[in-house]
């Protein structure tokens, strides 16, 4: 198949990447989008995950509100006021708005998890009457599948992404970060529901 410059504009605004690698790629997929988009993808990935341990200072704080009975607040950092001001950036951080309101985690990563609500879950988990009925060597190994189990579904970036549950959440700012060239971060949240206290 032959390259077309639609083709190349096309990858470049998917992927965010330069005219001359989104060129590249197709003419190594020999002309197949679908096939250069992948290699881009996973080529983009692993370039956000580099950029993982950089600084974010700059960013923005949005805010969602659902049929006036669920309310978020989420602050989305990044490394430049510059990135924090494209429009891109804003839609991406309502769109994990609208994730916190639909799916209401208490954690943004695994690390956020309190030491001491692990380890009170992991008690619990390993006292329940079924681990007793189950041979020992394996109880620590049920235990631990149970914990990922039941934190996936507290921990924002564990969690399926609401608008293509073929991706969690992580996966989603991994591919922003592809994006943008900079390091993303949700630093923290607040969902208020009508008629709910936490």
């Amino acid at each position: 198949m032959a390259v077309t410059i639609d083709d190349i504009k096309k990858l470049k605004e998917l992927t965010g990447v330069g005219l001359t690698d989104a060129k590249q790629a197709l003419v190594e997929a020999e002309g197949d989008f679908d096939k250069a988009l992948e290699a881009m993808r996973k080529k983009g990935l692993t370039k956000a995950e580099k950029k993982g341990d950089r600084e974010t200072r700059e960013g923005i704080i949005e805010s969602y509100v659902h049929s006036n009975r669920i309310g978020v607040v989420v602050e989305v950092n990044c490394e430049t006021d510059f990135v924090a001001r494209l429009p891109e950036f804003k839609e991406f951080a309502h769109q994990i708005a609208m994730q916190i309101a639909a799916m209401s985690p208490k954690y943004s990563t695994s690390e956020d998890i309190p030491s001491d609500v692990y380890e009170a879950k992991k008690q619990e988990l390993l006292a329940s009457e079924d681990l007793q009925k189950k041979p020992e060597a394996m109880r620590e190994q049920i235990v631990e599948g149970q914990l990922k189990k039941y934190f996936e579904e507290q921990v924002l970036s564990e969690q399926p992404y609401v608008l293509d549950d073929s991706m969690k959440v992580a996966d989603r700012i991994k591919e922003q970060i592809a994006k943008s060239g900079e390091n993303i971060r949700i630093s923290q949240f607040k969902r208020i529901e009508l008629g709910v206290n936490e």
